[in-house]
């Protein structure tokens, strides 16, 4: 087991919320709810060979909820090569913290045929309601020495939570249709909607081995409290240029599907009635039609009744030296008939000390708070991008944050 801490204060980094008036920013736009962010430190320090990366939480009801994050360590001196899941929790609304706590039989890495390594990573846990269940969902990555394989198989991989005895089921892969192009297909830091019948969108990002770019579809799956199967995959989207499309986030907001994506040279957005056929990818714009600034990097969706935000990194906030400008992480409410942020409405989540922060969760925790959670990522710009020391001189010592978003207004969905 891990070891408790706690605190008492956070980091209040942006007060006073949004009034903005609906008749200011156009009919699609509700006005907009009032809110606090407090930032809040999990934990800091980390031991130079490896850092905390990917953390982010779920909220199992309760009065208060219990809180269950999950992270792992990244290997400093590679990329993108993790080892096994942990957790954290807090049982009082984050006053009192456990762990990290190691899970190696059941979320730790797996060895397969000629020294092939297989990981869970890019992890997100969230609530299950019809089968009470927190289910975490991510994908596998693969690695021969050490080293993460060009050419290699890639699943949605998931695991179950039980609350009474703080375990993890072993992680498996979810099915998909024996076809090449899900050969690589998997559920990499995503969002998903969970639907009344306890069908689940998720949305999946997939490369034909012949194809150029990546593409994006939302897989319907069924959990049975035990495991998740594929129904049926929606429309299938991409861009063509770069590396198409990844990373894809989805929630649905006053009765209609909204689903971000990740491209290497912008954000993309796209829209749906029935969460499975989406509109053609849109460039994220600011509200004057100007880019937004986010590019090769994720985004995700804060949701809340009065109003749909998107939280993000971009260009152009004095973070030349952060690794893909991805601190600090900002969040702007989006005009949903417009898909576009409005650029009078953002607000620094957890402001730039150097490090990236580009790897984030949402969760709501109960009607009046939803989190953004992060870890300082503790690599940086080549020409030595694994010299840690470099964002250590900003003031980043791989901090596990979480960013309190305290609503005033009515609770959020």
């Amino acid at each position: 087991m891990g070891l408790k801490f706690h605190f008492r204060a956070g980091m209040v980094v942006a007060m006073g919320g949004l009034s903005l008036r609906a008749a200011e920013l156009g009919k699609s736009v509700p006005e907009a709810p009032e809110y606090d962010i407090r930032l809040e430190t999990l934990s800091t320090g980390f031991d130079k060979k490896t850092c905390w990366v990917h953390a982010r939480a779920c909220a199992l009801p309760g009065n208060p909820p219990k809180v269950v994050l999950t992270l792992q360590k990244l290997l400093l001196k590679s990329s993108d090569v993790f080892y096994e899941l942990n957790d954290m929790r807090t049982d009082d609304l984050g006053f009192t913290w456990s762990g990290p706590t190691s899970h190696p039989d059941t979320l730790g890495r797996r060895t397969e045929a000629n020294g092939v390594e297989v990981v869970a990573c890019d992890f997100w846990p969230a609530w299950h309601a019809r089968s009470g269940k927190l289910l975490g969902i991510g994908h596998t990555a693969r690695y021969k020495d050490n080293k993460v394989m060009h050419e290699r198989r890639r699943e949605t991989c998931y695991a179950v939570y039980d609350e009474a005895t703080r375990q993890w089921t072993r992680w498996e892969a979810m099915a998909m249709p024996a076809e090449p192009r899900f050969q690589s297909a998997g559920a990499g830091c995503v969002q998903r909607v969970d639907l009344p019948d306890g069908d689940i969108l998720l949305p999946i990002y997939f490369k034909n081995p012949e194809a150029k770019q990546t593409s994006v579809t939302v897989v319907r799956c069924r959990f049975d409290g035990t495991r998740l199967t594929y129904v049926a995959h929606g429309s299938e989207l991409t861009v063509p240029s770069d590396r198409g499309l990844g990373e894809p986030s989805l929630t649905q907001y006053n009765g209609r599907y909204y689903l971000t994506m990740r491209h290497d040279k912008a954000g993309y957005v796209s829209t749906s009635e029935d969460g499975l056929n989406f509109s053609p990818p849109k460039m994220w714009t600011w509200d004057d039609g100007s880019e937004l600034g986010n590019y090769n990097t994720q985004q995700h969706w804060v949701t809340h009744e009065q109003g749909l935000f998107l939280v993000y990194t971009r260009k152009g906030a004095n973070n030349d030296h952060v690794f893909r400008h991805r601190a600090p992480l900002f969040i702007g409410q989006v005009d949903p008939e417009n898909l576009c942020v409005i650029r009078s409405t953002e607000r620094i989540l957890v402001p730039n000390r150097g490090a990236r922060l580009g790897n984030f969760g949402v969760t709501k925790v109960n009607d009046r708070e939803t989190w953004v959670t992060v870890t300082e990522w503790m690599q940086t710009n080549p020409p030595n991008p694994y010299d840690y020391t470099i964002p250590m001189k900003y003031g980043s010592d791989n901090a596990v944050f979480a960013a309190r978003i305290i609503w005033r207004s009515p609770a959020a969905k």
